[in-house]
């Protein structure tokens, strides 16, 4: 039984910090990216609504409620990432971030539901496999949520770092590593096979 929740939590960390999850990783840094460590319940708390989404995705591709076609949803990845990314860029120095808490968190819920379709083909035969498939669920969702925390704080230390070592202001570093964000996503959509 430990065996298999340290497998199924190894699983879901796995699924978020292997570099094959690029995309994922870069939609973390944008969506962590305005906040800083006095920021640190919040940025909890959108961490684990997207992570809900993730979860809430793989029950409906295990219990076959809901069938995926990769296509559609590794554009809406990319969709996802370029969206958040462009916001940040359009509300660097604002107070956007700041305000509109339920707004914030139901589009965390909606993109977690978009990317957790994205892992369902690779994470459906381990938990198809498991006896119990919503505790493996649930476990592998607890290494999704352990993953995507330690993104986010490094991406805050970063964060800290750049802003008070080397002087970057904060509207600056956030519009800037948007920027760069958006500028991968962006031949990611363009060059999508969705269309072929």
């Amino acid at each position: 039984m430990i065996d298999n929740f340290i497998s199924n939590l190894q699983d879901g960390i796995y699924h978020v910090l292997h570099i094959s999850a690029y995309d994922h990783i870069l939609f973390l840094i944008v969506l962590t990216l305005p906040y800083l460590f006095k920021d640190w319940k919040r940025i909890l708390m959108l961490i684990t609504v997207f992570t809900v989404g993730h979860c809430l995705s793989l029950s409906l591709v295990t219990y076959n409620i809901i069938s995926v076609n990769f296509k559609v949803i590794s554009f809406l990845i990319s969709l996802t990432i370029s969206i958040i990314a462009l916001f940040n860029i359009f509300t660097a120095g604002k107070k956007a971030h700041q305000t509109k808490i339920g707004l914030l968190f139901f589009i965390a819920l909606f993109f977690g539901l978009i990317h957790g379709l994205g892992f369902a083909n690779d994470l459906n035969s381990i938990i198809s496999a498991s006896e119990n498939k919503l505790l493996a669920i649930l476990e592998i969702a607890l290494g999704i949520e352990i993953g995507q925390l330690v993104i986010a704080f490094i991406v805050i230390f970063l964060s800290f770092l750049c802003q008070t070592i080397f002087r970057f202001s904060k509207r600056d570093w956030v519009m800037v590593i948007s920027a760069i964000v958006f500028g991968c996503v962006l031949p990611m959509l363009i060059n999508s096979n969705l269309f072929s």
